[in-house]
């Protein structure tokens, strides 16, 4: 019988977390991950789960445990947001670097300043070069089952990497779903018993965690690093596979809505994604071939797959919810042009949207689609780059 809960995204969270039982998570509050993390403390402080709980002095504290406590074997979590993803940046490098498959939800929130607690994403985007595997999720079911599976990707021994799982904070953290949940032993056996084949305490086979690395094998190392990320795709999918057998959802790398037939269509991220959908299917209903392509995993990036996606389009969007300040537009526009380089020529403008949380509504999404069927008439687009919903 499928059970459901009205949970919000920080709750069904700390809820799929309770399931999962890992052995370490190390806690420190910023909104609005907050509520998460308050929530499993009551798991906790219950006795619903054996976890420890490790409270610490500051987020960079808080990678910091993770590690150490990765790397002597258990199956170790965290949460974070914005300025406390910042804090850690040096310790998050160290955590991919060694290996490490800890599961990170960060709850998605503007990078100061000026300081705002709202949902834009330069705060992974920041991190998107940093070796974690990033997934992406629409709403509070996608950010459920993303955990259940972020699991398994990460401690695959082909992979062994950090997995981010991200939510838009407040749209999601905080907004209520009803959510189909999965039995616990289901959610147990699924992700199974954490073994790593090797760990700091295993007394019979020492190992070295962390030592320096001088140019003799620096190089060699990370490109082992990159190798593992080059896994992680055919593990994402792979995983989901056995997830929609288990659980009867399929995910993927992308997500392709009506993008089959489509003559134009937005590329985007994260709940927004929500909004354009409801777009397209009325454009639909109008006789205009519209379509959405959601990008589930950022990181490892699946160049290949957009690229064919979109191929049969005239006029791509792509709606970036942070600036990357290089001057040619925000991080995935640059990740899409790059895809499509050399291919079928389809052109593609960059919108920058809902910085600091600003509301993002079916109107600017159907601003969007009527700029891309003037750009897949007349073949002209001035400028690239548009900013949605600003005062200019």
């Amino acid at each position: 019988m499928i059970k459901y809960k009205a949970l919000t995204g920080n709750e069904a969270t700390a809820y799929v977390m309770k399931q999962i039982n890992p052995d370490v998570v190390a806690v420190y509050p910023i909104t609005p991950q907050t509520s998460l993390m308050q929530k499993f403390a009551t798991y906790v402080s219950d006795g619903e789960v054996d976890t420890e709980m490790i409270l610490v002095e500051s987020e960079h504290s808080a990678m910091s445990a993770c590690v150490g406590s990765s790397a002597a074997g258990a199956r170790t979590m965290t949460a974070t947001s914005a300025n406390g993803l910042a804090l850690m940046w040096e310790i998050v490098y160290i955590a991919a670097s060694t290996r490490l498959p800890i599961v990170m939800p960060v709850v998605n929130r503007a990078l100061s300043g000026p300081i705002n607690i709202h949902c834009d994403h330069s705060d992974t985007m920041g991190c998107r070069d940093s070796g974690w595997i990033q997934l992406y999720s629409e709403s509070v079911q996608e950010v459920y089952d993303n955990m259940i599976q972020a699991v398994r990707i990460a401690e695959d021994p082909e992979v062994l990497l950090p997995v981010m799982v991200m939510s838009d904070g407040f749209i999601i953290s905080h907004g209520v779903e009803n959510v189909e949940v999965y039995p616990d032993e289901d959610v147990k056996k699924f992700v199974g018993e954490y073994k790593p084949d090797r760990y700091l305490l295993d007394l019979k086979r020492p190992h070295t965690f962390g030592p320096i690395d001088l140019p003799d094998y620096y190089f060699e190392h990370k490109r082992q690093q990159a190798h593992a990320m080059n896994m992680a795709a055919g593990s994402i999918l792979k995983i989901a596979q056995e997830f929609k057998e288990k659980f009867g959802k399929l995910y993927s790398l992308i997500e392709s809505y009506k993008v089959h037939d489509a003559e134009v269509a937005i590329v985007a991220i994260g709940s927004t994604c929500g909004t354009a959908k409801a777009v397209v299917d009325e454009l639909r209903a109008k006789n205009v071939k519209a379509g959405l392509l959601k990008i589930r995993s950022f990181r490892p990036f699946p160049e290949d797959d957009i690229a064919v996606a979109l191929l049969k389009c005239k006029a791509v969007a792509v709606l970036d919810r942070a600036e990357g300040f290089s001057a040619t537009g925000g991080p995935l526009y640059r990740e899409i042009k790059s895809a499509m380089l050399g291919r079928e020529k389809v052109l593609v403008r960059n919108y920058i949207y809902g910085l600091g949380g600003r509301d993002i509504g079916m109107n600017d999404i159907h601003s969007v689609y009527e700029d891309l069927q003037d750009i897949a008439k007349t073949g002209k687009m001035k400028p690239p780059i548009k900013y949605l919903g600003v005062r200019e």
